[in-house]
């Protein structure tokens, strides 16, 4: 008989997309801040996304509405580890959540105006709307999604012990032009642009708290220092083999081991007594990611 206590939650697929732009000839990324409310990395600023529903798997409704045939959808974004129609899925995921959390909505149409943008940006806070929502405003209004624009950044599967688990493909888009972030204060409730360093510095202060995976996927944006050495990174960047951190609870604070951790594959109980001063600034390169009254910190080991 299996033991439910031990048995991890079972993992869902989603997607989160890392919206960038260059202002004053720096790089920014968007971080928006989950409500206390949610279930998972709640009070936390994280990249807009969220779950693949079924409806984003609708490839016959789908197929005439994308802006890329399905050879080049598995060269730009496809994996050894899922199908097309998988990877598809995964896209228009992405799109849609960028909608609906941040309101930037990453298609084109024929004949569509800035007014059509703002509109269905607008229409998105409605309340109730239907979960088929997105596919009917798709098709009924020939919308053409930007599936061509996004890049692979990384793959992330969440810890075994957390509550809630997600098989997650991060995407990476550049800000289209004359759209403007607002968080759909449901799911969210403030946004901001930051720049990598700017945002990994405020995390430290407690001011802009940072989940796990957003600590890592900043600190990696680092060494990126304008919009075109970045588009040439998604050229040719893979997903990467998953990252699949460990989670290792301590009365002082729990712990993530990353992959990389040198105690990652080892059955034994960390040391937090002093992690107050193993706090790395950033930039510097780590393996265990420390959670300190709430904010995830950078420590050394």
């Amino acid at each position: 008989m299996t033991d439910k206590k031990n048995t991890p939650p079972p993992l869902r697929e989603a997607s989160t997309v890392i919206l960038v732009r260059e202002k004053n000839k720096t790089l920014e990324i968007y971080l928006l801040r989950r409500s206390t409310k949610s279930g998972f990395m709640g009070g936390l600023y994280v990249f807009p996304g969220g779950v693949v529903d079924p409806e984003d798997l609708d490839l016959d409704h789908r197929s005439p509405h994308i802006d890329i045939l399905p050879d080049q959808i598995e060269k730009q974004l496809g994996a050894n580890t899922f199908s097309t129609e998988d990877t598809l899925g995964f896209s228009i995921a992405a799109i849609r959540e960028t909608l609906e959390e941040a309101g930037v909505f990453i298609a084109s149409g024929k004949d569509k105006t800035q007014k059509d943008i703002d509109d269905i940006c607008t229409y998105r806070l409605k309340r109730d709307l239907p979960k088929s929502w997105f596919r009917t405003k798709m098709i009924n209004e020939n919308w053409t999604l930007s599936v061509s624009s996004l890049g692979r950044w990384s793959h992330w599967i969440t810890p075994k012990l957390m509550k809630k688990r997600f098989d997650t493909r991060f995407f990476l888009v550049c800000m289209p032009e004359n759209q403007t972030c607002v968080p759909d204060n449901m799911e969210t409730n403030h946004g901001i642009w930051l720049t990598p360093q700017n945002a990994l510095e405020q995390n430290l202060e407690a001011r802009i708290p940072l989940s796990p995976p957003t600590v890592v996927t900043l600190t990696q944006l680092l060494k990126f220092n304008h919009l075109n050495d970045l588009e040439h990174e998604i050229q040719t960047r893979s997903w990467g083999d998953p990252v699949s951190p460990r989670l290792v609870p301590s009365s002082n604070g729990p712990v993530i081991l990353e992959p990389w951790d040198s105690m990652y594959d080892k059955d034994c109980d960390i040391d937090t007594s002093n992690f107050s001063q193993k706090v790395l600034p950033p930039g510097s390169q780590f393996s265990r990611i420390w959670c300190d009254k709430g904010v995830w910190k950078p420590v050394g080991v």
